[in-house]
């Protein structure tokens, strides 16, 4: 199984690779059988999965267990913490020290709350620094929020933020940054070219993994996307069926290919 070193190799800058994101054991197992060496969970899927509110910081225990389950299944991952599910830095540490001796390859950390507001930076930072004590093997990827959540800040301010805060966490532990958003492809590469580490971006619509690259991105994560698309594809399909339409896509396995999963 992938280690958490080679893991860490993998993030080249100009040279990205995908981490799709599952939600769930069924569709890890799917997307590692499809050739995919590593996943991320999505917070968004395990919580809607849970019947839960994502980003409240009330889904440990489900992401621990689905942790659990894909380490088991030898699946590699990489767990979304949203913001740790503590306010306590020992807490978050402690938390990310039991996923590395499950045998997680990495951890996501975030930097905003449920309200769609950045927390204080130093308060971030200190849960970083946490993590990079007690799990000092994993991949921390730090996640900053500029481009993310709402406000009136226009790309130059979301830029200089963006990057004080990743240098912040990188001076506390972090391994790689993470921007999030609907970001603008220069506005990428002048993330790459000011924070000193791997940078990680969402897929970006109607952006080509080779813009990504030459933009200097280590990392493309799909984030939710996937697992809307799968419901987007649900709904599609009984609608036809109410239509007297329905015809599968090329794309939909069939039974035994499913049920035949490793």
């Amino acid at each position: 199984m992938l280690t958490p070193s080679e893991f860490t190799a993998m993030h080249r800058p100009g040279e990205p690779f995908v981490l799709p994101n599952a939600w769930d054991l069924a569709s890890a197992r799917w997307l590692h059988a499809a050739g995919n060496p590593v996943l991320g969970t999505t917070s968004l899927g395990v919580a809607v999965a849970a019947g839960l509110p994502d980003g409240a910081g009330v889904t440990a225990a489900e992401t621990l267990g689905l942790a659990e389950r894909l380490t088991a299944a030898s699946i590699p991952v990489t767990v979304d913490l949203e913001a740790g599910f503590s306010d306590d830095p020992d807490e978050v540490g402690a938390f990310a020290a039991r996923l590395a001796r499950l045998g997680v390859v990495g951890v996501n950390i975030e930097d905003s709350d449920l309200e769609g507001r950045l927390v204080d930076p130093d308060r971030a930072a200190a849960k970083v620094a946490a993590i990079a004590a007690a799990a000092p093997g994993l991949y921390l990827n730090a996640r900053t929020d500029p481009f993310w959540i709402g406000g009136d800040a226009d790309a130059t301010e979301r830029h200089a933020e963006s990057v004080a805060r990743a240098r912040r966490y990188l001076d506390a532990g972090a391994s790689g940054i993470f921007v999030p958003g609907a970001i603008e492809l220069d506005a990428i590469a002048a993330l790459t070219a000011d924070i000193p580490a791997p940078v990680n971006v969402l897929v970006q619509p109607g952006v080509t993994l080779r813009e990504l690259a030459d933009a200097g991105v280590a990392r493309i994560s799909t984030g939710s996307l996937l697992l809307r698309v799968a419901l987007g594809a649900i709904d599609a399909a009984v609608h036809e069926i109410r239509d007297g339409a329905f015809a599968p896509d090329p794309w939909t396995p069939d039974y035994a290919t499913v049920a035949g999963l490793p």
